[in-house]
């Protein structure tokens, strides 16, 4: 097993990979902040399934991410990050059988976890470039997991639109982090061009 460090972010950043991965990513929270706002809010299944995809997505995008830059092996905290997500996707169907406190506080406990995950992959790939957002949003993730936890069981809690700020946050973060990564492969074009 070879050390994380071994990576070189820097070109896996400049082969393409990041900006699609982020702006997938971005899309992905959008629509589903979206869908939470429209048919979750007033559908109990559609919210069910709302509940669900969010982490099982997390843990797809993060075994792809992982897989593309070297494998679960050589990405510690992605492969946490996938683990953490696939059993939290299990236990929120659980937790449906249960209440609407117990699917948020599975939520808060995975987005605490998740986020440090997170923010140690974006220090592990800070020379990637547009890391310092990844590393806000996962730092963000851990204190939204905390505030979730603490407020699970408040009457004021309605559901899955609970969760759509949180995905919001998600996705302005990964957009920002794509389209810094596109600026500066546009400078890096323009630099050799006038070179």
């Amino acid at each position: 097993m070879q050390p994380d460090t071994a990576i070189n972010w820097t070109s896996a950043s400049r082969d393409g990979w990041l900006k699609p991965y982020y702006f997938t990513r971005a899309a992905f929270s959008l629509v589903w902040v979206a869908l939470a706002f429209g048919i979750g809010r007033s559908d109990p299944v559609a919210a069910a399934v709302l509940f669900i995809s969010y982490p099982a997505w997390d843990a797809l995008a993060n075994y792809a991410d992982a897989r593309r830059n070297g494998g679960l092996a050589r990405n510690r905290s992605q492969s946490l990050n996938l683990a953490v997500s696939a059993l939290t996707t299990v236990a929120v169907i659980v937790a449906l059988g249960q209440s609407l406190a117990a699917v948020i506080s599975v939520f808060g406990v995975w987005a605490f976890l998740a986020g440090l995950f997170q923010l140690l992959t974006g220090v592990r790939r800070w020379k990637a470039g547009a890391q310092w957002a990844m590393v806000l949003s996962g730092a963000q993730s851990a204190l939204a997991g905390v505030l979730f936890i603490g407020r699970a069981a408040s009457p004021d809690m309605r559901g899955v639109t609970d969760i759509a700020p949180y995905a919001a946050f998600g996705a302005f973060y990964f957009l920002v982090s794509a389209v810094w990564l596109t600026v500066a492969d546009l400078r890096r074009g323009a630099v050799r061009i006038a070179g």
